[in-house]
């Protein structure tokens, strides 16, 4: 199957361009960017040299090869929506990496994104690619929109505890840290390694543009208005994420029954991993996978909730070779096991 990336420069695009090379299934034919030139992708990603030696075009429908029955598209939010109704138009189906196809009422998008959302019929048409959650709407999907890092790092620990009615679903406390690559490839003062070394900071707080993205998932897939409180902070590494979730018990429900309904709705899962009791996520122990490793603890009234994903594996680019596994009915380890 032949399958390209438009935005081919990105973090993301690099992993995702690793990633569809050991793909048994498909090809990648096409590669876009935003530079001037044909530059090879591996003049961009020297790592690539003698792996995959393709000239990148343009981003237009026109400059995409005949034949090509997926795009990965990883341009930033606000650009992507100019671009992927032309590529669906042209008969493409499309994942895309930005926050432009995430949510369901553009209003929301304009309030966070500060931008009027310019393919309304887009949103209605995207399914959210958590497979997880939705892995029934993904099959056959024309438009995916893939996750954010931080909301996939916190919606799945949540996802069955809110489900089962067990946490006070209005009084959730999210506190992540995420290493450096998630702020993009963009050069900016606060990505400058004298910036980010020896440093820990919070940034956006209280106006985390994922914080709608969480509690809108959350809340369609359990029913119920759900509330979080989220703060991200940068840390001196290149990848990975640790997220720790406090959520109010209601009921006086036990530790174990917890880890029961985390086994119960996780057992078919091959990307989640459940921690043995006492044990705690680590983000050395997910880098380079799409796994999403899960633990929690009880201290008084509230379950501590915890898990680690790497950003651009399970949180960008190995969440959207998943996404294509199911949506053409590949099998859903294909590619990243």
């Amino acid at each position: 199957m032949k399958v390209g990336i438009a935005g081919a420069t990105a973090y993301t695009s690099l992993e995702l361009i690793k990633l569809l090379l050991k793909h048994p299934r498909v090809e990648i034919a096409y590669l876009g960017t935003r530079r001037e030139g044909s530059p090879k992708i591996s003049e961009i990603f020297p790592s690539l040299k003698r792996l995959i030696e393709l000239p990148c075009a343009g981003l237009e429908p026109e400059d995409v090869h005949k034949g090509m029955e997926l795009l990965f598209v990883t341009l930033p939010p606000k650009v992507s929506m100019n671009y992927v109704p032309k590529y669906l138009k042209r008969g493409m189906r499309v994942i895309d990496f930005s926050a432009d196809y995430r949510f369901k009422d553009a209003g929301v998008y304009e309030k966070w994104y500060k931008v009027p959302h310019t393919d309304p019929e887009g949103l209605k048409e995207a399914v959210y690619g958590l497979p997880e959650l939705y892995r029934k709407e993904l099959v056959g999907a024309s438009l995916v929109s893939n996750p954010g890092c931080y909301p996939v790092s916190t919606i799945l620990p949540l996802a069955p505890l809110l489900k089962k009615g067990l946490v006070d679903s209005t009084d959730i406390i999210i506190d992540s840290k995420s290493g450096v690559s998630g702020r993009g490839r963009d050069a900016t003062e606060a990505s400058h390694y004298c910036e980010c070394n020896e440093n820990i900071e919070a940034y956006s707080v209280g106006a985390h543009r994922h914080t709608p993205e969480i509690e809108e998932v959350l809340s369609d897939r359990t029913g119920m208005r759900v509330k979080v409180y989220f703060t991200p902070h940068l840390v001196p590494m290149d990848r990975g994420i640790l997220s720790t979730i406090y959520a109010r018990l209601k009921g006086g429900v036990g530790e174990e029954t917890l880890r029961e309904v985390l086994r119960s709705f996780y057992k078919e899962e091959p990307f989640i991993r459940l921690k043995e009791p006492g044990e705690f996520p680590r983000t050395k122990e997910v880098t380079n996978t799409n796994f999403c490793d899960i633990s929690l603890k009880v201290v008084g009234e509230r379950v501590i909730l915890l898990s680690a994903i790497d950003n651009l594996i399970k949180g960008a680019s190995g969440q959207a070779v998943q996404n294509m596994n199911v949506m053409f009915g590949f099998e859903e380890v294909l590619g990243l096991l």
